[in-house]
């Protein structure tokens, strides 16, 4: 089995650092919030081991990947050219990108507008929704009631950050706790658990995380990795990606209701609630993903699918490798 080699390449905003394993035909990894590369530690030997050049990347904003000031540089826009820029600059014509939370958000969007580059898509936990509707922020608002939304919280410059910085590691110990299907909150026969999606008139959003415990995948090292990281470069080019969505409602305009037709595949968690309030999104899969060859949800799995589930996700993602490359 070939080592993990660390690089890091050119991109539009100055540097992309990836991981690379493994040779053959490219298979280009992107994350979510809030982790590294680090989150596809599992997939990165199984699909090398299956005779692919897999390469997780740190995310504009994240790990040692540039993190430039302004919060317009991380419209979706710029990160599906980071995308292309990386399977250029590892001497490679196309790849099949996939990506987890954020990160399959930007590899349907990678897909979306550079067909050229990336001809099958694989996303995890986030379905496909199709550029164009109301204006996001517009949406969040009116989500909780008298709560609020956890994506309107993160779109206040400065406001995450005040909470997190103090303690990193116990936030995201936290945060990878609330939406773990070992240790999230759950209904209790007399008492309905407060949502940890949304924040408390005058509260913060860590006042919902479970305390105390970490889920099943993670080990202590595994949180060391990631609160070294962002204890070292902050939150704010990983909260910018929130930030920006409403640029991306205008940058998209032109692909309102555009369909990706590359061959596709989707993993999701049953307690995720990514694929739960997002089930129409599944639902109109035949008519936004023509090409999907393959919809699977895991059974009692929360969010962090590649993580809390990687055998089975590194199966899936080897046969519908297989499928998608023998068809080329």
């Amino acid at each position: 089995m070939p080592h993990r080699t660390h690089r890091l390449v050119p991109g539009p905003a100055g540097r992309i650092h990836l991981v690379e394993q493994g040779s053959g035909p490219l298979v280009l990894l992107l994350h979510g919030f809030p982790e590294s590369w680090y989150s596809w530690r599992h997939q990165l030997p199984v699909l090398a081991a299956a005779g692919y050049r897999a390469v997780a990347v740190d995310v504009r904003g994240y790990g040692r990947s540039s993190k430039p000031e302004a919060v317009a540089a991380y419209r979706m826009t710029e990160l599906v050219e980071d995308n292309a820029a990386v399977v250029e600059a590892l001497g490679e014509r196309s790849a099949v990108v996939v990506g987890h939370d954020w990160g399959a958000t930007i590899a349907a969007h990678s897909a979306l507008l550079r067909p050229d580059v990336f001809h099958a898509v694989a996303l995890l936990s986030v379905p496909y929704t199709p550029p164009g509707g109301p204006r996001p922020s517009e949406v969040f608002a009116r989500l909780g009631g008298e709560e609020e939304f956890y994506v309107s919280y993160f779109q206040e410059p400065g406001r995450a950050e005040r909470e997190i910085e103090p303690d990193v590691r116990g936030w995201l110990a936290g945060f990878y706790a609330a939406l773990s299907a070992d240790t999230m909150p759950t209904a209790d026969a007399h008492l309905m658990p407060a949502d940890p999606h949304f924040v408390a008139p005058g509260g913060r959003l860590r006042d919902r995380f479970p305390a105390d415990r970490l889920p099943a995948w993670l080990t202590e090292d595994d949180l060391d990795v990631y609160a070294g990281e962002f204890e070292r470069t902050g939150l704010t080019g990983a909260l910018n990606r929130y930030r920006a969505m409403d640029r991306d409602w205008k940058d998209l305009a032109a692909h309102a209701g555009a369909a990706i037709r590359q061959p596709s595949l989707f993993l999701g968690g049953t307690l995720d609630a990514s694929t739960t309030w997002l089930s129409d999104a599944i639902d109109a899969f035949p008519t936004t993903l023509p090409g999907l060859r393959g919809a699977h949800l895991l059974d009692g799995c929360g969010h962090w699918i590649q993580q809390e589930r990687p055998e089975e996700v590194g199966r899936h993602l080897t046969d519908w490798l297989g499928s998608v490359v023998a068809g080329r």
